[in-house]
């Protein structure tokens, strides 16, 4: 029989209620927030969790064996850090940190206590992505040329005033908080970028972070990656496409305001002209977080490295902190 895990959740806003909802069978034990009310009002839905402000005292919980850290981008490091000298698997949200850097330190806590630590790029598990992933890698793209990749979503009113506008606790913009996911996945399609090129610009919003970013991200083979992430896109987005010498992968929307998710495939003929196509629709709920924090178990009971890890989150902060610093100079 499976383990029943006990999970403390620390960060109580919408991302961290997502993830206490994906936890299957797991027990949450623990939800810790910076405003009480917020940690409460999740703890309810969890008979027997208890809420809490102390984050130390929650990540290192004797009743805890995973945690999950979903907070502001300037404690996400640190919290898992702790965590994981404390023994205690985590699942920690993406971006992971604000810079490559700040991982270290929980890389050598993991490694030195063996725990997992996995690293929250959701996306990778989104229906869609899967089934291209299988395709990806029967070889039925032939030698890969590119990703192209759009994501954005048009921000709310009063946004200019939430954290992820300021750079103490974010880090950075709209590159750090949706192009990370445009990052992490070209990557995952054509592996590690050598040459990294980009522009931020902040164009509508009154913020000190950038609001747009445009990348072009080059393998050491010459494949090549164009990104735009953006928070002035006034009709929700997604778009990838995949792109090979025999075939290409298109996957577009992430159910919900970003519309219903959907997978192209398209096998250029021997003949060229118009391909053949097969199309997948999954106009179900999103179950990523379910399935990704599976997945998490499954490293646990294997003792196998998580996948993406906290190696992968530094690739993908390593892109950014070239563009970030590009456009300082």
């Amino acid at each position: 029989m499976r383990e029943r895990h006990a999970v403390a959740i620390i960060g109580s806003g919408l991302i961290g209620a997502k993830r206490a909802q994906a936890v299957g069978d797991c027990r949450v034990r623990v939800c810790c927030d910076t405003v009480l009310e917020r940690a409460e009002k999740l703890a309810a839905r969890f008979p027997g969790a208890e809420a809490s402000t102390d984050w130390r005292t929650t990540a290192t919980h004797d009743e805890v064996d995973i945690v999950i850290v979903a907070t502001t981008h300037d404690q996400l490091a640190v919290v898992a850090e702790t965590a994981a000298a404390a023994e205690k698997h985590v699942l920690l949200e993406k971006p992971g940190a604000r810079r490559a850097s700040e991982l270290d330190a929980v890389l050598r806590e993991a490694q030195r206590t063996g725990v997992s630590v996995r690293v929250g790029f959701n996306h990778r598990y989104h229906r869609a992505l899967q089934e291209a992933r299988r395709i990806f890698l029967s070889g039925a793209l032939g030698e890969m040329m590119f990703v192209r990749g759009r994501y954005g979503h048009g921000g709310r009113v009063g946004y200019e005033r939430e954290w992820r506008t300021d750079p103490a606790a974010s880090g950075g913009g709209e590159l750090l908080d949706q192009g990370v996911h445009l990052i992490d996945l070209a990557r995952w399609f054509l592996g590690d970028f050598e040459r990294v090129q980009g522009h931020i610009g902040t164009y509508f919003w009154n913020i000190p972070v950038e609001d747009n970013a445009f990348l072009i991200l080059t393998t050491l083979a010459g494949k090549a990656a164009f990104l735009h992430a953006t928070w002035t896109e006034w009709k929700n987005l997604f778009s990838l496409e995949i792109c090979g010498r025999q075939g290409k992968l298109e996957i577009s929307g992430l159910g919900g305001s970003y519309g219903v998710e959907r997978l192209a495939f398209y096998r250029m003929s021997s003949q060229m002209g118009p391909p053949e196509t097969t199309i997948w629709e999954y106009p179900m709920a999103d179950n990523s977080w379910d399935t990704e924090f599976a997945d998490f178990l499954e490293d646990i009971r294997l003792r196998r490295d998580p996948v993406p890890g906290l190696q992968d989150a530094q690739a993908a902060l390593r892109v950014i902190e070239k563009v970030y610093a590009e456009a300082s100079r």
